[in-house]
């Protein structure tokens, strides 16, 4: 248990001195730009390309990995989006702001620092390919649904260059391809460059952080949704477990990789959820409260799922 402690303690506690710093100094959330500027376009772009670039080539090529982990993923994002469209009786963009918050994890910014320490090394390749590979998908389904939704009012030319665009041009996703292509072509690089890589690698996860709790110490929680009873277990129960299981039962994959998949789907709301409904106007105040809310609980059940990775609770094949 004291392991765990020492694991989780730099990440939540980086969370909380982000929300009692914006508490206690009452900035206004312009001045959190430079920040966000910094972390989307230096630290983690850095940290990706350091783990992908470093890695063999033939490691970073496992589609039936990165399929089975996004098939189980979107599972659960249908299954939320069935329960408020069918059940609950919402609208096509509420369903979908809701079965993101569901299903998009904050694996951008507790992702990668939170499996490499606990998991070590070992799990730098499939965090790089599910974070990048989620992420550029996410970046589809959520405009094409909004457009199909009527809240999205540009034309389908302007939508799917738009699309395109966000896609391509994503730091996380040109770091990644950057690495691919040093890792493929096997480039040395000048120890210069890579000193200046390891430095904005090692900011990345403390900055991350400390910005998520301002982030979420300025979006008081103000509209609890009557739909977070089964968001919160979804997010944080069931889309780990339904990782698991798909990964355990269509392929043989090194039990590091399974372990920080499950690692990553068991992470709070991302705050992306809340940007994207802030686009639209959709969902905005109660997607600020799951992801407040996702990730007080993810606390206790983060706690849990990595005791049950360190402890070898978590079987490593269940299907013979």
């Amino acid at each position: 248990m004291a392991e765990i402690v020492s694991l989780l303690l730099p990440f939540f506690g980086l969370i909380l001195i982000g929300y009692i710093a914006a508490k206690a100094t009452k900035q206004p959330a312009e001045t959190l730009g430079w920040l966000n500027t910094f972390i989307i376009y230096a630290a983690p772009p850095a940290l990706f390309f350091k783990l992908v670039s470093r890695t063999p080539i033939e490691q970073l090529t496992r589609v039936d990995f990165i399929a089975t982990d996004i098939a189980a993923t979107y599972a659960v994002f249908i299954l939320l989006f069935a329960i408020g469209r069918l059940l609950r009786g919402n609208s096509f963009a509420d369903c979908t702001i809701q079965s993101f918050a569901g299903a998009y994890g904050n694996i951008g910014y507790l992702g990668p620092g939170l499996a490499l320490l606990a998991l070590g090394e070992g799990a730098a390749v499939p965090v790089a390919l599910i974070i990048c590979f989620e992420n550029a998908l996410h970046f589809v389904v959520a405009p094409a649904l909004m457009a199909a939704a009527g809240d999205d009012k540009r034309s389908t030319g302007q939508l799917v260059a738009d699309i395109v665009r966000k896609v391509a041009l994503h730091p996380f996703i040109l770091s990644t391809a950057a690495g691919f292509a040093v890792a493929a072509l096997h480039i040395d690089q000048p120890l210069a460059f890579q000193r200046l890589v390891d430095y904005l690698a090692q900011a990345a996860a403390p900055c991350a952080l400390f910005a998520m709790g301002v982030t979420l110490a300025l979006r008081p929680l103000k509209r609890i949704p009557a739909e977070i009873s089964y968001i919160v277990p979804a997010k944080l129960i069931l889309h780990p477990i339904a990782v698991f299981i798909s990964l355990t039962a269509v392929g043989s994959f090194e039990p590091v990789w399974i372990q920080a998949a499950v690692l990553l789907a068991c992470l709070p709301t991302a705050t992306n959820v809340f940007v994207i409904g802030q686009q639209y106007g959709v969902w905005q105040e109660r997607a600020s409260a799951t992801i407040l809310i996702t990730t007080v609980f993810s606390v206790v059940t983060v706690s849990l799922w990595l005791i049950v990775i360190r402890s070898g609770l978590l079987p490593l094949q269940l299907f013979p």
